[in-house]
């Protein structure tokens, strides 16, 4: 009776080591009579190869995803390509099947993750495969950069020009935007604001809304836009697929965000409030009259560069100031604030992005939406009054897989502020003192509270600044 093996057979019998490397040894031990098992044993031998590649791997350890695994179409996948997105981002490879499917969703994550493509590769395949007329998408946006940054990567994402997008925001030539929403539009990208002054003058139509987004959610709901933000969503159908988006999100804010939607889907990629873990964060302890000093030593007299810098003030009068300082030390600058034109806001942010300015000195509404590559440093002139303002300013640095560095000139009256933020982001940041300008290293630090909220020393440390009476 012959004996009748297959060449995987005899690999898996004799192991990948010496199939088909010795043809007589195969014919001795299995009976072959011809040489037309060594194709089909090479080929056993490359499979087994692989299957033991594959055990070896770690269960932990999964292949790296790409953006055809999340369901996108062929044009979007091309419009990827086009920018070299290769890989998606945590947030994207969960955000966009949820989306593709109808679901309203709450997304949370770093800045500079890739956000606005979340939403907006997935929207754009929805609204090319079928085409409606009337607006059918709306994006809010709380601040006019944001609008801006929104408007530009639908433009580089959408390649169905058909899919026309608007941008509506105040501090624009309001004619302008009605005239060019009558040519028709797909999408509009709105600060609520000017929104709302639109529909008063029936100048756009929201009852065919499919989608709504609201970017830089938790400022989007606070009580300063929940007015406006109430009316918008009144004159929306009922019927629609509502999608929040950002960095930050507290509790509060999401119970509210819920009770305008149905049932979404909760997506957090980073715990909330953490600041981006790409950036060396570091506080300055100094005295309050040598804020400004420091500042100048940091950009003139250290050693490593500051290439790209961007600096945050708490007011519109001090940005001013800050940035009359050092264009009299010969810095390139340029500022933008609320009380600048949207012209003149524009074109600060071209110079900077060109390399024209090197620093840039802002109030608080550059902080979201301002995306320019190879920002180097972050510096907080002014501690935010508000945690989740630091979240956003040190996100403008440390973007896309980039190293940055954030500093915090940090005063003795802002140490209260300063241990909110390390409550907020659940970490301390590296203290300090830089000699001879009249700093004092914290008494208790973030860390050793374990950021107890309202944890106390065991005596009393508070030292006075007011000036001496004279004896």
């Amino acid at each position: 009776m012959a004996l009748t093996i297959t060449a995987a057979e005899a690999t898996s019998a004799v192991g990948p080591s010496r199939a088909g490397n010795n043809q007589r040894n195969y014919r001795k031990q299995f009976g072959l009579r011809d040489d037309s098992f060594i194709t089909e044993a090479a080929t056993a031998n490359k499979q087994w190869r692989q299957l033991e590649q594959t055990s070896l791997r770690p269960k932990h350890e999964k292949e790296p995803m790409n953006f055809s695994q999340l369901g996108l179409a062929p044009a979007q996948l091309r419009a990827c390509e086009s920018l070299g997105y290769t890989e998606p981002t945590p947030i994207q490879t969960k955000a966009i099947p949820v989306i593709l499917r109808g679901l309203d969703l709450i997304g949370c994550a770093e800045t500079g993750t890739g956000k606005t493509a979340a939403f907006l590769l997935p929207i754009i395949q929805k609204i090319s495969a079928q085409s409606r007329p009337g607006v059918r998408v709306l994006v809010l946006a709380p601040t006019r950069e944001l609008a801006l940054q929104i408007q530009k990567n639908y433009g580089e994402l959408n390649r169905a020009k058909s899919n026309r997008s608007v941008i509506v925001m105040g501090g624009a030539n309001i004619r302008a935007q009605i005239a060019d929403l009558r040519r028709g539009a797909a999408m509009v990208v709105a600060t609520p604001g000017r929104l709302l002054d639109l529909t008063e003058r029936g100048a756009i139509d929201l009852s065919m809304i499919e989608v709504l987004v609201l970017d830089e959610a938790d400022r989007m709901l606070d009580m300063g836009f929940l007015p406006a933000i109430r009316r918008i969503l009144s004159l929306l159908p009922a019927n629609r697929q509502t999608l929040l988006f950002s960095a930050t999100m507290s509790e509060q804010i999401e119970r509210l965000a819920r009770s305008t939607m149905k049932e979404p889907k909760r997506i957090d990629v980073s715990p909330r409030g953490s600041a981006a873990t790409m950036v060396d964060q570091k506080a300055y302890q100094v005295a309050l009259e040598s804020k400004t000093t420091l500042l100048l030593a940091l950009l003139e007299n250290e050693p490593e560069p500051f290439e790209r810098v961007l600096v945050f003030t708490r007011t519109r009068r001090g940005a001013e100031r800050i940035s009359h300082i050092l264009k009299a030390r010969n810095h390139s600058v340029n500022r933008i604030h609320a009380d600048r034109s949207q012209p003149q806001r524009e074109a600060a942010l071209r110079e900077f992005r060109d390399g024209r300015a090197r620093v840039l000195v802002a109030t608080d509404i550059a902080a979201r939406g301002l995306d320019v590559d190879a920002v180097s440093h972050v510096i907080n002139y002014d501690v935010p009054s508000a945690p989740e303002d630091y979240v956003h300013r040190v996100g403008r640095t440390g973007r896309a897989g980039n190293q940055g560095k954030a500093i915090t000139i940090v005063a003795p009256v802002d140490e209260l502020s300063m241990r909110a933020i390390e409550r907020l982001t659940g970490q301390a940041v590296k203290r300090v003192v830089p000699e001879g300008f009249g700093g004092l290293q914290p008494l208790v630090t973030a860390a050793a509270k374990s950021f107890a909220p309202f944890a106390r020393s065991q005596r009393s440390t508070v030292r006075s600044f007011r000036p001496r009476r004279a004896r």
